[in-house]
């Protein structure tokens, strides 16, 4: 299976240069090609009897060779994959738009989301890579062996530069302590097991909060584009990286024991969307990364030889009593201890729902999504 490997790299003063005239150059491309297919767009439905053909990838760079590239010589300097790559990128924006996936693409800003890809002759050296057109490139960190990328996406994030390939990697089945495990993710503690294990997020958002805001306030009436302002977005920047780093790690040591040591694991189908337009919910749910959670999951499950069930949304893990399986008709988010009327069972909350998870991922039917009834009457079968 293909695995991301990105690191940090090392660049020297003309390096960094170049790098930056290639982010550049394909800022420009993706500008120019998202303005002439919006024009394209606002032709057709304003005459819907003389609509234009709206361009591929292909189409675009060839316009691009003939109209822009003749008039900016600086596009010269820079490998002829950099624009190429993105005109590809916008046409695959515009193919998830017009299928409804996501919205319509974005102009993009200089020294916001900086990246160009590039392919061709890539050589991998042990702490070295070499590009077109740039050359070699130290990195911070060993690079894997025996690897040659067919491409590199190259990026830059707070200042600093990074590069990620796809590595060919074997998958790993490991020996696995539990076979069923149900995993709650909540606000308060980052998820808790059906075994009784309970993981407490990083908050990593929430401790730098305050610095955050010392830093933002600090920066408000520095005249923009000053040297001062641009140190100040510097230091900005690199605080929210090291806050998302941090998130990110507590999330990949929590993937990693959950893939290596439970053969099935069950988790929520929750909508992140919707619990992130609860204005009180909100900071605290983006600041645990549950999306990034499932998504590490997924690919991590794969490599380690584990199955992930996914359990429908709407089935009443919380409300839902462990034992006897009574449902409760409903279950404020102030009560984090779920007492049973039926049964008197008493049992953290949080915990109740994962084993309550367990129980519907070991139940193939039950994780196709039935109804409440039906949940309950097959767990008191």
């Amino acid at each position: 299976m293909l695995l991301g490997f990105k690191t940090e790299l090392h660049p020297n003063k003309q390096q960094k240069t170049l790098l930056a005239k290639h982010a550049g150059v394909a800022r420009h491309a993706w500008n120019w090609g998202l303005w002439l297919t919006r024009n394209i767009l606002s032709h057709n439905s304003n005459n819907p009897d003389g609509k234009l053909f709206f361009p591929t990838a292909i189409d675009l760079h060839k316009l691009l060779v003939a109209m822009v590239k003749p008039n900016n010589y600086w596009y010269y300097e820079v490998s002829k994959c950099a624009p190429q790559y993105a005109l590809r990128y916008l046409s695959d924006a515009w193919k998830r738009r017009f299928s409804k996936v996501s919205g319509q693409p974005k102009f993009k800003k200089k020294g916001r989301d900086d990246s160009f890809t590039l392919d061709g002759s890539i050589s991998v050296g042990f702490n070295r890579i070499k590009l077109p057109r740039i050359g070699w490139i130290k990195t911070y960190e060993i690079l894997p062996d025996n690897v040659t990328p067919k491409s590199v996406t190259i990026s830059r994030a707070s200042g600093r530069w990074f590069i990620s390939f796809k590595v060919e990697t074997i998958p790993q089945i490991t020996e696995k302590s539990v076979d069923v495990v149900g995993v709650d993710l909540g606000v308060k503690t980052l998820a808790t097991l059906s075994t009784g294990e309970v993981f407490v997020g990083a908050k990593s958002y929430r401790k730098l909060e305050a610095k955050l805001s010392r830093l933002q306030y600090l920066n408000r009436h520095k005249t923009k584009f000053s040297s001062n302002w641009k140190k100040a977005q510097l230091k900005i920047a690199q605080l929210h990286n090291t806050i998302a780093n941090i998130r990110k790690d507590t999330l990949h040591k929590l993937t990693t024991y959950l893939a290596k040591n439970h053969s099935q694991i069950v988790i929520e189908d929750l909508n992140i969307s919707g619990m992130m337009a609860n204005h009180k919910l909100a900071k605290a749910v983006a600041d645990m990364g549950f999306y990034e959670f499932r998504r590490q999951l997924e690919y991590k499950c794969k490599l380690y030889g584990s199955e992930l069930i996914i359990v429908d949304r709407w089935f009443p893990s919380s409300k839902t009593c462990s034992r006897c399986g009574t449902v409760k008709e409903s279950l404020l988010l102030s009560e984090r201890v779920f007492n049973c009327e039926h049964c008197n069972f008493s049992c953290d909350r949080d915990l109740n729902a994962a084993l309550n998870l367990a129980m519907a991922g070991s139940s193939p039917v039950s994780a196709c999504g039935l109804d409440n009834a039906d949940v309950a009457r097959l767990k008191q079968e």
